[in-house]
């Protein structure tokens, strides 16, 4: 179940815009598997900078990512989470074939979910566009195989320069109907935050 912290009211309201941005996010990509895979907003918080790390629960563990900025931000980073097993299964469904249990992934397997990421990361920001009245484009994704921390304080590292605090994004994902271990987390940097809380202004 999705939720906020401390019951902050404008973050109640961001809310909202981040759950269209995600089900806009969830039906491209229902699309792109032909109705497999769909995502729902699990939870977006505000934390300080120290503690973003422990947002993700995998942040210790070897995992495998598409990860993605803005153009034109300061950081503003998407990042697409997956355990070895789970993103093959992605990949072999969008291949039409079995997963593949080689010790490296084959161009074809990292073409196909670093796509996968890019679709997402346009649909979504797509409609973040439209609510923050600000053009927001993913750059080329990169396949990424590393500890989790170790991509996160990189993607954070930008926005320590200039906040104290995070706001994160996550979300939960089904596949054929199953919650699978996949995270689409977003890390808005601090102009695009601005831009959400003046459209936070103008709904309230």
């Amino acid at each position: 179940m999705s939720s906020t912290s401390h019951n902050d009211p404008s973050l109640a309201i961001l809310q909202q815009f981040f759950t269209t941005a995600t089900q806009h996010a969830s039906a491209a990509m229902c699309h792109w598997t032909r109705g497999r895979v769909s995502l729902t907003l699990d939870e977006l918080t505000r934390v300080p900078l120290e503690d973003a790390m422990f947002q993700f629960e995998e942040a210790h563990d070897l995992v495998t990512m598409v990860v993605l900025g803005v153009d034109g931000s300061d950081g503003a980073q998407l990042i697409l989470a997956f355990d070895d097993a789970s993103g093959r299964r992605l990949a072999a469904s969008l291949l039409h074939r079995e997963p593949s249990n080689g010790p490296e992934w084959t161009e074809l397997e990292k073409s196909a979910v670093m796509e996968t990421g890019n679709i997402l990361a346009s649909a979504y920001l797509n409609e973040l566009t439209r609510l923050a009245n600000r053009k927001l484009v993913p750059t080329a994704p990169h396949f990424v195989q590393d500890y989790g921390m170790s991509v996160l304080e990189q993607a954070l590292l930008m926005q320590a320069m200039s906040s104290d605090e995070v706001m994160v994004s996550r979300t939960r994902f089904e596949f054929d109907s199953e919650q699978v271990n996949w995270n689409l987390m977003f890390f808005p940097d601090e102009t695009l935050r601005d831009s959400l809380q003046r459209a936070v202004v103008a709904a309230s």
